[in-house]
């Protein structure tokens, strides 16, 4: 599987909008590594509030979009889609470093590498990039659980 259009990842994310930050996936070598993209709009729903004047999309929505592309790349390993039965939680985060702002008509390319997946725990190296220049990156732990009834 090389690239994976939106239709693709609701296959696999839970996450709807406002809040699934990942519009394609360019490239997926499962077990290994993945280039996903985010277009960030001035529509999105935070820069109202962040900031009116100078919009600035969140770091704390860098690191959630970040983690959408490290469940991809999980979940692809895995060959696990969204079967409403499991989620693929967030899990810890190391080192995290945000370099520079990310406005409106940036584009975000997440490269993720898969530094080990065992018994859905999964421990990843997350860089994002606009126009090539590093904006975050962090290690990033995600695991894979039954939802659990009543949750």
């Amino acid at each position: 599987m090389t690239s994976m259009d939106i239709h693709e990842i609701l296959e696999y994310l839970p996450h709807r909008y406002p809040f699934l930050l990942i519009d394609r996936v360019l490239e997926v070598v499962p077990g290994e590594r993945i280039k996903a993209l985010k277009n960030v709009s001035m529509n999105e729903p935070f820069f109202p509030g962040h900031y009116p004047h100078h919009p600035v999309m969140p770091g704390v929505l860098i690191v959630e979009a970040m983690a959408q592309a490290c469940a991809m790349l999980g979940l692809l390993s895995l060959g696990q889609k969204d079967d409403g039965k499991h989620v693929y939680y967030f899990a810890g985060i190391d080192g995290a470093r945000f370099k520079r702002p990310v406005r409106p008509g940036d584009q975000l390319l997440f490269e993720i590498e898969q530094l080990r997946l065992v018994r859905g725990l999964g421990k990843f190296k997350a860089v994002a990039r606009v126009d090539g220049a590093v904006v975050a990156e962090a290690e990033l732990l995600c695991v894979l659980r039954p939802v659990e009834a009543g949750a």
